[in-house]
């Protein structure tokens, strides 16, 4: 029997997986909270094999930072981050975060069901598709998508410069080198483009 803790903010969505997931004899789901900063908690009381998390739930509260903090108190738990949004550095930071596993929210049941049992069997599941793509195809290093990311909270060149440790002429030319990956000609332009996309969300 797997045990299962699911940790979502829609009450629809978490009562339909609830539902769905107790159908099958082989789960248990132990329960369904809506805010990711009492999923350690919540896991050291219920003692789940396997946390269903999303990414964003109640009152902004990360479901990375919660996978960190359940990753490093009880490394035995398998935590499978889930999220509608395909923003570009997601699944870097899934992996950053020690998350066994990656899903969208747009998968089959059979899908998800899959995904459970091969992490629960010590299989990583992450997507090699469907990501966002900036324009020009670009590819940007972490660093570089760190940066943007600051860029899109609104964060000075000084800010980021301090919050990275690195000098302010560092940053400029990280930023030059973004521009011309992406043949953007403006920091701002592109920081716009990329949060009303969905390449950047500024609040995860």
């Amino acid at each position: 029997m797997i045990r299962i803790l699911i940790v979502e903010d829609q009450t629809i969505l978490r009562d339909a997986l609830c539902a769905n997931l107790r159908t099958f004899d082989e789960f248990e789901v132990v329960g369904g909270i809506s805010n990711s900063d009492i999923a350690l908690h919540t896991c050291h009381k219920l003692k789940p094999d396997l946390v269903l998390m999303d990414i964003c739930t109640e009152n902004n509260s990360s479901g990375l930072e919660a996978t960190k903090a359940i990753k490093k108190e009880l490394p035995h738990i398998r935590v499978v981050i889930m999220t509608a949004m395909p923003e570009i550095t997601f699944i870097d930071r899934a992996k950053e975060a020690k998350a066994d596993s990656f899903i969208y929210k747009n998968i089959s049941l059979n899908s998800l069901v899959s995904c459970i049992k091969n992490t629960i069997d010590g299989y990583s599941i992450y997507p090699t598709s469907s990501l966002p793509k900036l324009p020009n195809n670009a590819e940007l290093t972490p660093k570089e998508l760190e940066i943007l990311r600051l860029i899109c909270e609104a964060k000075s060149r000084k800010e980021i410069a301090q919050e990275l440790y690195f000098s302010e002429g560092t940053i400029k030319a990280y930023i030059s080198t973004i521009l011309q990956k992406t043949g953007y000609d403006s920091i701002s332009k592109l920081a716009i483009f990329a949060l009303s996309h969905g390449y950047i969300n500024s609040k995860i």
